[in-house]
């Protein structure tokens, strides 16, 4: 908004004062006419649409060898040489070339023999294609120590994802340990999970290079194009995820959950979508990174987990998880007599393990099955065998608690039990031997208070008394 400049008077400085003060005062004005509160933009939770892709081609002796018609290492060389004449026209892309093996001949054993051959830069095509075909093969296989330079490849921006594609015809051969090197470098975010293509092996690696990326074994000319093009298709192509939340029927009527989208070798989480459902019970679609693979956990009390999961890349993937849940409530008339409320601690049936502590009166949410609830009253409740089911609500009721005034003349020892109607007593507490009053909420029934003043010379200066609480009445008890 533009606000009119008064009119200048004669004198200089004057005139210049008195429009510092006005447009100081407009300024305060426009500033007390702001809203009192600010809502930030939500941000969406999706991949950077930026890439950086880093390939890292074995130049080993073993890549003389002949695949089909041809040289493992001229098939790879033309192989790459077209991928990376494609790429020319994505924007987003950035491409670097290391090699490894190429510098130093076998007999030399040089397991340090990697070198970043072009690096990261916009439109270094020619550069690449250039160095792809003076490329011969010559060392040994040092992966690991690639992997671990390769950490030095990529520029540090949050803008961009870092990806990797390993070419080799064989396993690491100085020794290394690529699977750690891979995992290290991709919990320090380095790059995501890597791609390991072999190339013509006559062996089955799948166990030594799953630890270390998503293998693919390309057997001959045609699978290694396929693989390729696949890889493409997770690495750039924009990949869409569907969860359906499933009830017991398996129908798709469980919603407004978190999911949270876990890096399988990582553990760490990626993303977090609380499930939402259209008005026609379609769960909408969320954008996810398809290099990965995920533990997808759905938030229900106890969790549900789906481990290892892999979405194929542009395309849309739809995910089933079956979640049913019913609903649990603990009602206490007077629970708010408690001075810090009533909890509940609540385990699956059988099982040791905490999985909730529920808060009265209020309703939670918990997967169908079994359940066994202990309630933090005084004493505490127990229920066993608590059966939640599909879409309903199971109520358990305790009986509201009275009010126990304990009084004593000295500080002292003391303890009160519950009695059954047999006579037998349960500890239920000890009472602060600081302390000569006690008020506190307590549930119906039959107790024992046992005390010794601290100044007592004697356990036969004890003092037992028995009383009986109902719901909504006051006791008070006295020692002299």
């Amino acid at each position: 908004m533009k606000y009119p400049l008064p009119p200048f008077s004669k004198g200089g400085l004057f005139t210049l004062t008195n429009h510092i003060r006005y447009t100081l005062i407009i300024s305060i004005l426009c500033f007390l006419w702001l809203p009192s509160s600010v809502t930030a933009q939500v941000q969406i939770q999706r991949p950077p649409e930026k890439t950086r892709m880093l390939f890292l081609l074995d130049a080993s002796g073993s890549m003389f060898a002949e695949w089909g018609n041809s040289l493992r290492m001229d098939v790879a060389k033309n192989m790459l040489i077209d991928l990376v004449d494609s790429l020319r026209i994505d924007p987003n892309l950035e491409l670097a070339l290391r090699v490894y093996g190429h510098q130093f001949h076998r007999r030399y054993q040089n397991c340090e023999d990697t070198k970043l051959e072009v690096g990261f830069a916009q439109n270094n095509h020619n550069q690449i294609i250039g160095k792809l075909r003076q490329l011969q093969p010559a060392g040994v296989t040092p992966i690991a120590y690639s992997l671990q330079q390769a950490a030095r490849d990529f520029p540090i921006d949050p803008d961009y994802r870092n990806v990797v594609i390993i070419l080799t015809d064989g396993i690491e051969s100085c020794g290394g340990d690529p699977c750690a090197v891979s995992l290290a470098l991709q919990e320090r975010n380095i790059f995501l999970k890597p791609f390991v293509i072999g190339l013509g092996m006559k062996e089955n690696f799948e166990e030594e290079f799953a630890c270390v990326g998503q293998y693919f074994d390309a057997k001959n000319q045609r699978e290694f194009r396929d693989v390729l093009n696949k890889i493409l298709k997770q690495s750039l192509e924009t990949t869409t995820v569907s969860v359906e939340l499933l009830d017991q029927d398996r129908q798709r009527t469980e919603t407004d959950v978190n999911v949270t989208f876990v890096n399988n070798s990582t553990k760490a989480a990626l993303y977090d979508f609380v499930h939402f459902r259209d008005a026609q019970g379609r769960p909408d679609s969320v954008i996810l990174d398809a290099v990965l693979s995920y533990d997808v956990v759905v938030n229900t009390i106890p969790p549900v987990v789906k481990r290892n999961v892999t979405f194929e890349g542009g395309t849309h993937n739809v995910l089933s998880i079956q979640a049913p849940q019913g609903a649990l409530v603990l009602k206490q008339p007077g629970h708010s007599e408690y001075t810090n409320g009533v909890q509940a601690l609540v385990r699956r049936k059988g099982r040791p393990e905490i999985i909730n502590i529920q808060s009265l009166p209020q309703s939670e949410k918990y997967l169908v099955g079994s359940y066994d609830i202990e309630v933090l009253t005084l004493p505490k409740t127990y229920f066993r065998d608590v059966s939640v089911a599909q879409s309903e609500t199971t109520e358990l009721s305790l009986p509201g608690p009275g009010l126990l005034n304990a009084n004593f003349v000295k500080q002292g020892i003391g303890s009160l039990y519950q009695l059954n109607n047999e006579g037998r007593q349960r500890w239920i507490m000890d009472f602060d031997a600081n302390a000569t009053r006690v008020t506190t909420a307590i549930q119906p029934g039959k107790y024992k208070l046992v005390f010794r003043a601290v100044d007592a010379f004697g356990s036969k200066y004890t003092e037992v008394k028995e009383f009986e609480v109902q719901t909504g009445s006051t006791v008070n008890i006295k020692f002299f």
